[in-house]
């Protein structure tokens, strides 16, 4: 009884040893301007694995994100979070999160150069397979991953979370090579119902190979609790869209990138 005591003791050892997730900031430029993203990776893992890119919300690089970048890592993958503003800005003030995406989101060509900086970054970290990476993005993000296929990045998939499906200034590729997969909450006030029509309208004519899911009751931000629960404010945490969403997102990376497992 105690060596059977004794060998479960040392296989739970084992197993948490396993688990090896560590982030590091990673700074780099362009042009004059300091960029601070950050890496996630089981350092338990030697042999190379797909990539995530992870554009943040429009609140920047905050504790959420970075879980979300935990998160994949505990999947076996490297994930690596965008800086969009520089200098790894933050904050919890909406108005500023507001003036900070506005000036990126209004200049899709920012934005692109800035989300392809971030990929740049993402495919030099060691250990990652750079033919087999995705890009994954959460509201203000979602509008950056969506960027990324529209303009043909090599990626070869790209997910996007209660994001903007706006067409920004217009020139999406004749054929949007990446596979595209949107999570939209079904009652998300800030992507109106024509908004969601144009967005399939122009997907289809771009010969996307897209999937499009909405969940009924979600809003915008419906996988941050930090987004809390009154659905009339028009963002809100939906645990059952999270769950969710997550799993079509894992099932997805499988298909485009493969498993991140280490089994």
């Amino acid at each position: 009884m105690k060596s059977v005591v004794l060998m479960a003791a040392c296989m739970l050892a084992g197993g948490l040893a396993a688990a090896a997730v560590e982030t590091q900031q990673v700074t780099y430029r362009i042009g004059d301007k300091e960029f601070k993203g950050v890496v996630a990776r089981d350092t338990s893992i030697s042999a190379e694995k797909p990539g995530v890119l992870v554009i943040p919300e429009y609140w920047g690089m905050n504790d959420y994100v970075t879980s979300r970048a935990r998160m994949l890592a505990d999947l076996g993958y490297v994930a690596f979070v965008a800086d969009m503003y520089g200098d790894g800005k933050v904050t919890k003030d909406s108005k500023q999160a507001g003036q900070w995406s506005g000036e990126v989101k209004g200049n899709r060509k920012m934005m692109r150069r800035r989300a392809m900086a971030a990929l740049r970054q993402l495919k030099a970290q060691p250990g990652v397979d750079k033919d087999n990476v995705a890009a994954i993005g959460y509201c203000f993000g979602g509008t950056g991953v969506l960027e990324l296929a529209r303009m043909n990045a090599p990626v070869k998939g790209v997910v996007s979370f209660h994001g903007g499906l706006d067409p920004g200034d217009g020139t999406t590729s004749e054929t949007v090579r990446p596979k595209v997969l949107v999570l939209h909450g079904a009652d998300d006030p800030h992507v109106p119902p024509a908004q969601v029509t144009a967005f399939k309208q122009e997907m289809q004519k771009a010969n996307a190979d897209l999937d499009f899911v909405a969940y009924p009751g979600a809003v915008h931000a419906f996988t941050n609790p930090g987004a809390g629960s009154d659905v009339s404010k028009g963002a809100a945490y939906n645990e059952k869209a999270d769950k969710e969403s997550w799993q079509a997102m894992k099932a997805f990376l499988e298909q485009v990138i493969g498993s991140g497992s280490n089994s």
